[in-house]
């Protein structure tokens, strides 16, 4: 082979390989697969002492999760009263397209301190861009161009269109199907809508939304899908909206937050205060029965979803002012617990062998966790202001949300 077709090719293998790096995609709440994994990650040789501030913009409040597909960041924001939908280049940080609309909402005076931002992580799905606002408002944009297709607000469907914090759900995919759950306390309906057209497919009506985003899970052989509604943990087909089956479920203040994790065919879920409880869904002919495998009650998620690793349970327990924990996923017995007041609340990603658990005091720990205990590698400071957003972790770095400032930083 000639020297310069050769140098050719060689040059676009590495360019392949520095997009790929740069371009791991993060389409939704909690990753590609819903379940805080990254599908692929290849960790630094060596972690730095501190991280490289590649460039930072202003964007606006909120807790809403950036959302990374094709070297593209997509954000749901609120700047003044009205709610911002951007798209920002993963290199530069330049802003690509924008649209905003205005949002009136009034915060319960509980939540006052997180402020009137959305919460809701928006949905990439076919090169569409989903979106849930704060006070209910779902939207649907063409991902390149940032063109709206289609708009819902349910103020003429429902009394109110938020629970009392807040919407706070994630919307999922199905298909060509975009499920979420709208509407507010004690009324509302979870509401499969055309991806296209946003038409209604079908409506689960038997109760509001709550805070948790729901997931898609095979069981029994059936497709469901299964989220945390404000007062059960539910299970409906996906195919019709069928309820399938339900259990009662309730924390304190009406906050059902935890996303339910799948654990080969148990379904795990928690709650303030409710310790941790396991279930498998036993179908049989068209009826199906949830029956308890373990309970664990020294442990319990407050609004951190824990991350199933083999068979190990990791997450941040809100007892002790924040605990990193660990179960064994098949038995529910409690491994290891770190030391207390590791913070409010914390997003936990693993990749490759890491974890990185970003809390809400703007501190990203990479750690080591095994069946055996607790090992930090590096800490960071990545923000001068709570972090509550899920950030995105990327072969050559990380995308933070802060209050107020999206930032990408690098590893080296």
């Amino acid at each position: 082979m000639p020297r310069a077709l050769h140098m050719r090719i060689m040059a676009v293998f590495i360019a392949a390989a520095v997009i790929a790096g740069w371009s791991q995609d993060w389409p939704q709440w909690r990753g590609s697969r819903r379940d805080g994994m990254l599908a692929e990650y290849s960790p630094p040789k060596t972690w730095p002492e501190r991280l490289t501030q590649r460039w930072q913009v202003s964007v606006g409040e909120g807790h809403s999760s950036p959302v990374v597909v094709n070297r593209r960041i997509y954000l749901l924001t609120r700047q003044g009263e009205e709610e911002v939908v951007s798209c920002f280049d993963l290199d530069s940080g330049k802003t690509l397209w924008r649209d905003r609309y205005p949002v009136a909402y009034t915060v319960h005076p509980a939540a006052a301190w997180h402020g009137k931002g959305p919460k809701s992580t928006p949905l990439f799905h076919a090169a569409r861009l989903y979106t849930l606002g704060i006070a209910g408002v779902l939207s649907c944009y063409e991902g390149e161009t940032g063109r709206l297709r289609w708009r819902k607000e349910f103020a003429s469907e429902y009394p109110h269109t938020s629970p009392h914090f807040g919407t706070a759900m994630s919307p999922v995919a199905e298909g060509r199907l975009v499920i979420a759950h709208v509407g507010g306390p004690d009324n509302g309906a979870l509401t499969a809508f055309d991806m296209d057209t946003g038409e209604v497919k079908w409506a689960w009506k038997g109760d509001g939304p709550a805070y948790a985003s729901p997931i898609v899970a095979d069981l029994g052989g059936v497709r469901q899908i299964v989220t945390q509604s404000q007062k059960f943990l539910v299970g409906v087909s996906a195919a019709n909206g069928e309820l399938l089956w339900s259990i009662p479920f309730t924390t304190e203040y009406v906050q059902n937050i935890v996303t339910p994790v799948l654990y080969k065919e148990m379904l795990v879920f928690s709650g303030v205060n409710k310790g941790v409880l396991a279930i498998k869904v036993v179908g049989n002919g068209n009826k199906w029965t949830p029956e308890k495998v373990w309970e664990t009650p020294e442990v319990s998620f407050y609004m951190n979803t824990p991350v199933v690793d083999g068979d190990l349970l990791l997450g941040l327990s809100h007892k002790n002012k924040g605990q990193f924990v660990c179960l064994d996923a098949r038995t529910g017995k409690r491994q290891w617990a770190s030391e207390g007041r590791q913070g409010e609340n914390a997003a936990v990603v693993k990749g490759g062998d890491c974890f990185f658990l970003l809390t809400t005091d703007s501190e990203l720990i990479v750690a080591r966790m095994s069946g055996k205990g607790f090992e930090p590698i590096q800490r960071y400071t990545v923000a001068n202001s709570p972090t509550w957003a899920h950030p995105v972790i990327l072969n050559r770095g990380i995308v933070i949300k802060d209050a107020e400032k999206l930032t990408f930083w690098s590893w080296n």
